[in-house]
């Protein structure tokens, strides 16, 4: 696999062990982050497996298709989860974490790595369609226009931030912003509390 690659998969690691609980939208946050929420017992999956969601995403997006997820080696990791990624092109990749024994979903991210020069804003844009197609996914009831409405939104809160969330519903926005090495969306599942009467 090529540089690239690794760079993504870092990028896309970095985020999977980053968190930051009701962290401001543009605070730089340089202190040591805790686990991510999925990295702590008992945090919420979809209830759905990779294979499942890839093929009914691929079902609703024909023109923005997620191929096979392939595992990522784990040696050294302690969270008991399975990593997989899914290379879009040069610049663009899909990547989960995995409940081991059930292959539910903990988080789906898209990770862009910055192209410079002239093809930088075609690249972006194919980014955005990406992340914007993913929240479609969760959130059916939006339109591609409100979807990269709200992305953008996202995108301008969380600029410059280390790690940035947005919680809609049943679940949650992320994003890493690297700047020049990158940037990650990330969707999680949240765990909904009963009300009470």
């Amino acid at each position: 696999m090529n540089k690239a690659f690794y760079l993504g998969i870092t990028l896309l690691l970095a985020l999977t062990t980053a968190r930051a609980e009701n962290a401001p939208a543009a605070q730089d946050r340089t202190e040591h982050l805790p686990s991510a929420p999925y990295l702590q017992a008992g945090s919420p999956t979809f209830d759905m497996t990779i294979g499942q969601f890839r093929e009914k995403y691929n079902a609703i997006n024909t023109t923005l298709q997620i191929a096979e997820y392939r595992a990522i080696d784990n040696r050294g990791d302690k969270s008991n989860l399975t990593r997989a990624a899914s290379k879009i092109n040069e610049n663009l990749y899909a990547s989960t974490a995995l409940e081991q024994g059930t292959g539910k979903i903990k988080t789906l991210q898209i990770t862009w790595l910055p192209v410079p020069g002239t093809e930088e804003k075609a690249a972006r844009d194919k980014a955005r369609a990406y992340m914007a197609a993913m929240e479609r996914f969760f959130e059916p009831t939006l339109n591609e226009e409100q979807s990269l409405k709200r992305l953008d939104d996202l995108l301008v809160k969380g600029k410059g931030s280390r790690y940035y969330t947005q919680d809609e519903g049943a679940v949650r926005y992320i994003l890493a912003d690297n700047g020049d090495k990158g940037l990650t969306f990330a969707i999680e599942p949240i765990k909904l509390a009963m009300a009470g009467n």
